[in-house]
């Protein structure tokens, strides 16, 4: 039977003033009608170069310089350029990782929807309109129609990719390519995004191409994986084989990357090392410097794929391997002890905040300004010195109005907040400044905050200087900073487009060290990262905690990774904590519904039902009763609807903001 999709022997280099950059070698995979084909990898071992290949969209200087990709049979590689375009938009669909980058800011969700069918299908712009809101609603949009008259700012994350997909759909293709499609979305709305790949798989019989990082989003959806590490193909097959025995010790140690509840309170095992020179290609295994089981015989001989099983090929000597899992995770270090009576860092006591809507814009074209957005609705929330206490919740939830609250970024509307006992709502000049400097941020993105035309020197070494250090020279300092982030003093000297995403990030914890704080507000600081570096950045975290005594708010959607680093999980939805409590007690029973659905969409290895919640978080007019009554799927009756929840508790420091009884919620 001919394959939809086969790919043989792919090549790809890029042209560039040190020579050729060879991105992508020897890539073979095949892909049949209604399956999926995921790809995993690090960050630069080639996936969306595949991606952007099969789309016939690889950038100026790239090249395929060797092999085949043909569609049902159709060589695509030397297809006329006017051919291409057409196949490109009839037969195969792409979705992109950043939905805010790809659609057009300047035209409505409509026009962007309807364009391939005018393009393609040939139909008059009205038909067309019509059918990209038809098509907005078979992806789950509500209210297609208005949300086709908007623009893409005037949608969340999740409404914009639903619409990336519908335009994908829009020539009903024989075949998709995903890349990176839900890396951006909060763990709920992509389970909603995965559900609807899969429903739509099903109905129209779609072939997908899925790239990722994850290797719990691609458990879900692949039917087989290939998994690249520096542009090689080190390990294929199916899904079952590849996730639940892998032969390759790479795979084995993405494995091993990822946060399980299994291994809460060890250190994670990222995988030592980075990615070899693309300029200087390796005759032996490309992963043999980071590898626990390298032999001379790996460095010197070409490795070449080879079948372990009817479903399962490897390029590596040593497979297969007695011990495929990676190391033993270690366990934690000895804990920092807070002196005795020490009370808390930080003390949030019923801040609430409320952001207008419309504004100065609004009365200057007439309108009406519209409701306010309550990001915070009276919370309260502790950290002991050496504590981390993990905030999680999706999107809109108010999580990073608070932290920016305690930094004073944002001024709350009531309530109070102190930092080492000092009010940080009331003070000023020489009061604020110390509080400040005792309370630093690390945000999610290290390369949009750094300074590009800085050093890390300099970087580093501004916050020192503005703290008044004096004990040492500042560059001593430095070098003392980049060694507490495990990173070599010669990084100094480095800007930030010199270093990988782990690397950056690193040097952002290292500055937001620098000024010696007690507080660390952690604001997603992990989530744009690999699942390897996520895990050194993670193990690097908790032994700051260790060694410093430095309490850390951790702010993030995914409770897999706080579940794995925090010592207390606070559970904000729509500006209200709905569930508070000590983490084991929170993994053990999740008893507020919400963390519960949560829980069950973290991307971790499993089986087993999960719960779906539906829609997004609403920042509209308060609601009376619980917060939360919408999108629950333990609603009770009115009274969810209409009376304020009372604090119900698990325990003495496990509180629940629900209507139904502790026990009734145990036992559910």
């Amino acid at each position: 039977m001919t394959a939809l999709l086969e790919i043989d022997d792919l090549a790809i280099a890029y042209g560039t003033t040190r020579g050729p950059m060879h991105a992508v070698e020897g890539f073979s995979a095949r892909l049949e009608r209604g399956r999926t084909l995921g790809i995993v990898g690090e960050s630069g071992s080639g996936k969306s170069t595949v991606a952007l290949a099969l789309m016939g969209l690889l950038p100026a200087g790239a090249r395929v310089t060797a092999g085949s990709v043909r569609l049902e049979g159709e060589e695509l590689t030397t297809m006329a350029p006017e051919q291409r375009r057409l196949t490109r938009g009839r037969r195969i669909g792409m979705v992109f990782q950043d939905p805010f980058l790809s659609l057009n800011p300047g035209l409505t969700v409509g026009a962007q929807v309807s364009e391939p069918l005018t393009v393609h299908r040939g139909l008059d712009a009205a038909s067309a309109m019509a059918e990209a809101a038809r098509l907005l609603d078979s992806v789950g949009i509500g209210r297609a129609a208005e949300v086709a008259a908007s623009y893409p700012h005037q949608l969340s994350g999740g409404m914009r990719q639903r619409a990336m997909i519908a335009t994908a759909l829009a020539c009903d293709p024989e075949l998709l390519v995903l890349d990176e499609p839900t890396t951006a979305l909060d763990v709920t709305i992509e389970a909603q995004i995965l559900d609807l790949l899969l429903g739509l798989q099903k109905d129209r019989g779609v072939a997908m191409v899925f790239i990722s990082h994850n290797l719990g989003v691609i458990q879900r959806v692949a039917h087989e994986v290939v998994v690249l590490y520096a542009g090689r193909v080190i390990e294929q097959g199916s899904a079952d084989a590849i996730l639940s025995a892998p032969q390759h010790p790479y795979t084995a140690g993405l494995l091993g990357s990822l946060p399980t509840l299994d291994h809460r309170g060890h250190r994670l095992t990222p995988i030592p090392g980075g990615l070899p020179d693309p300029f200087q290609p390796m005759q032996g295994c490309n992963f043999a410097p980071r590898c626990r089981y390298r032999e001379e015989a790996c460095v010197a001989e070409r490795q070449v794929m080879r079948p372990l099983a009817p479903d399962q090929l490897v390029r590596c000597r040593r497979a297969p391997l007695e011990d495929p899992a990676p190391a033993a995770p270690e366990p934690a270090r000895a804990r920092w002890a807070a002196a005795d009576g020490a009370g808390p860092v930080v003390e949030i006591r019923e801040v609430s905040k409320t952001f207008s809507r419309g504004g100065w814009a609004a009365g200057l074209f007439g309108r009406a300004s519209a409701p306010g957005m309550r990001a915070l609705d009276g919370v309260s929330l502790r950290i002991g010195p050496g504590e981390i206490v993990g905030l999680v919740g999706e999107s809109g939830s108010g999580k990073s109005t608070l932290g920016r609250c305690v930094i004073r970024l944002v001024q709350p509307d009531a309530g109070e907040i102190a930092v080492q006992g000092r009010d940080v709502l009331r003070a000023s000049g020489g009061a604020l400044r110390r509080t400040l400097l005792a309370t630093q941020m690390i945000f999610q993105n290290p390369s949009s905050s750094l300074n590009p035309r800085h050093t890390v020197a300099q970087a580093i070494g501004r916050p020192v200087r503005l703290s008044g250090w004096k004990e040492t020279p500042v560059a001593a300092r430095v070098a003392q900073l980049l060694e507490l982030v495990r990173l070599p003093a010669a990084y100094a000297d480095r800007y930030p487009h010199q270093l990988s995403g782990g690397e950056r990030q690193r040097v952002g914890i290292a500055r937001a060290l620098a000024t010696r704080p007690s507080v660390l507000l952690c604001d997603e600081a992990v989530s744009a990262l690999d699942v390897s570096v996520q895990a050194s950045i993670v193990n690097l975290l908790a032994d700051l905690r260790d060694e410093l005594g430095v309490a850390i708010l951790f702010i993030s959607h995914d409770l897999s990774v706080v579940a794995h680093l925090a010592d207390r999980v606070a559970v904000l939805y729509r500006g209200r904590l709905v569930e508070e409590g000590p983490t084991e007690d929170i993994l053990r029973a999740p008893n507020h519904p919400y963390t519960e659905a949560l829980l069950s969409a973290a991307p971790l290895l499993r089986t087993g039902a999960r719960i779906r919640l539906r829609g997004e978080i609403d920042t509209g007019a308060p609601i009376p009763g619980c917060c939360f009554t919408g999108r629950c799927h333990r609603r009770i009756d009115e009274r969810c609807d209409t009376v304020p929840p009372p604090l119900r508790h698990a325990a003495t420091d496990h509180g629940i903001l629900c209507h139904i009884p502790v026990e009734e919620l145990a036992a559910r």
